[in-house]
């Protein structure tokens, strides 16, 4: 058993880290305050190979496994939160495509993704199906064009920027067994977008909710086969939860990398606050919570790569485990800094607002313990 990285993913992580350094930290407020990501940005995370992460050498991608992705979302996340865990989402759709996707659809989408010239969205949450994804309603009728759209897909990161949107919809019977997978690119007829939800955190990414109104789109469309769209959308799941604990985790590191700084240089009765005893325990617990956090998400990374039995379990335990330990560490950061913590320019209180977002999304942690508790119990008979 090694625990450590190889050469090779020690040079991901540097090299995802260094480029968020350079061209993501010095303007992630700025791109917070205008509420969108410039994409100018993307053609350069492309270079890196990052523009496909999942999508296989054959066809252009990096084949990168899944725990050399929680490397490079992690690292990116120290930058910015919002900006990595955008990425991760539009990755999280070239490896539907690539795994799924016929040898036409792939030949139609994955070079332009890949390149982030075209950047692509996911689209299964609706305004009455969070959870409970499989009771989605937006639906896809068969016409002499193709398919027919017709619903509304709710808080989509990117809906109204990106170029393309990966969705899930209803073809055939009430629930998962109805649900297919279509491409929908921006400009076809019956598309369009609600207005920029006003959010907590992760600001400097563009949600909205995502419309279609009898949008027509060509039957090669479809990913895959008809009616295997809910199996698509929660085996990318299992890796997206890896990607959001790793932006959480990433994002935690940053704000405790900031405050050790500040408590070396902000001074108390006489002394530096790194000086006092009390201090010193809480800075314990934090490095012990992350460092565990990170062991962990590791692991179920592993597992989900090696197609271990119980890698959806793990995937679920990691996703609740790094995010609420990413979120306290943030919380408590922010609370070591005192007053200044509060204020903006230090940088910790956006990290805190970002990373409460990711005990909710790509399923609740609540859902998690739900899957957790219900692996339990099918283990034991």
């Amino acid at each position: 058993m090694d625990f450590a990285l190889s050469e090779e993913q020690q040079a991901i992580f540097d090299m995802a880290q260094a480029f968020g350094a350079e061209h993501v930290a010095p303007f992630a407020r700025d791109w917070e305050k205008a509420g969108t990501i410039p994409k100018a940005l993307w053609p350069k995370v492309a270079e890196l190979g990052l523009g496909g992460i999942y999508v296989s050498e054959e066809h252009g991608g990096s084949g990168l496994s899944r725990l050399d992705a929680t490397l490079v979302f992690e690292a990116l996340a120290m930058a910015c939160p919002a900006v990595g865990s955008f990425l991760s989402i539009h990755n999280m759709c070239g490896g539907m495509i690539d795994t799924f996707g016929s040898s036409e659809t792939k030949a139609a989408w994955l070079p332009a993704l890949i390149s982030m010239d075209k950047i692509f969205s996911y689209c299964l949450t609706e305004p009455g199906s969070g959870s409970d994804a499989a009771a989605l309603r937006t639906r896809a009728e068969r016409t002499n064009e193709g398919w027919r759209l017709n619903g509304t897909k709710a808080f989509i990161s990117g809906g109204g920027y990106s170029d393309v949107y990966v969705t899930m919809v209803r073809t055939g019977e009430d629930g998962p067994k109805g649900i297919s997978t279509v491409i929908v690119e921006d400009g076809t007829k019956g598309l369009s977008f609600g207005a920029l939800e006003d959010k907590m955190g992760w600001r400097a990414q563009p949600t909205a909710q995502v419309q279609f109104d009898d949008c027509v789109v060509p039957a090669g469309n479809l990913i895959g086969e008809e009616g295997k769209g809910f199996v698509y959308a929660m085996a990318g799941l299992d890796g997206g939860r890896l990607n959001i604990a790793a932006s959480a985790l990433g994002g935690a590191q940053a704000a405790l990398d900031a405050t050790l700084a500040y408590m070396g240089e902000r001074k108390a009765f006489g002394k530096s606050l790194d000086q006092f005893q009390a201090l010193q325990f809480r800075l314990a617990e934090l490095e012990v919570k992350l460092q565990s956090a990170r062991v962990f998400l590791r692991q179920a990374a592993w597992k989900l790569d090696h197609k271990a039995p119980d890698a959806t379990k793990f995937c679920a335990m990691a996703k609740m485990l790094v995010t609420d330990n990413a979120f306290d560490v943030a919380n408590q950061c922010l609370q070591l800094h005192g007053g200044y913590g509060y204020l903006a320019d230090y940088g910790v209180e956006k990290i805190v607002r970002d990373l409460r977002v990711h005990q909710i999304l790509e399923g609740t942690n609540e859902i998690m313990r739900l899957i957790t508790a219900r692996a339990l119990l099918a283990e034991r008979g």
